[in-house]
């Protein structure tokens, strides 16, 4: 993963720890497309509420490097 894959995941690490501060970091799966072009990121949160994933799904879905949230 390059300098940008690093920086990518570190603001989306930041958002996600901003709404669900018990957040694990170790439990991050990446992966990176097969043409080396696309960078996944699966975070596993305990949601509290609705109100909090919309929240955190919203920042995710603002973010300029971010295409797609599921």
């Amino acid at each position: 993963m390059g300098r940008d894959g690093q920086k990518f995941t570190q603001s989306i690490l930041m958002i996600v720890k901003r709404h669900a501060s018990d957040f694990d970091e170790a439990t991050v799966e990446t992966r990176i497309s097969k043409k080396n072009k696309y960078l996944s990121l699966t975070c596993t949160v305990r949601a509290s509420s609705r109100v909090q994933l919309d929240a955190l799904y919203q920042e995710l879905c603002d973010h300029p490097m971010v295409l797609m949230v599921l």
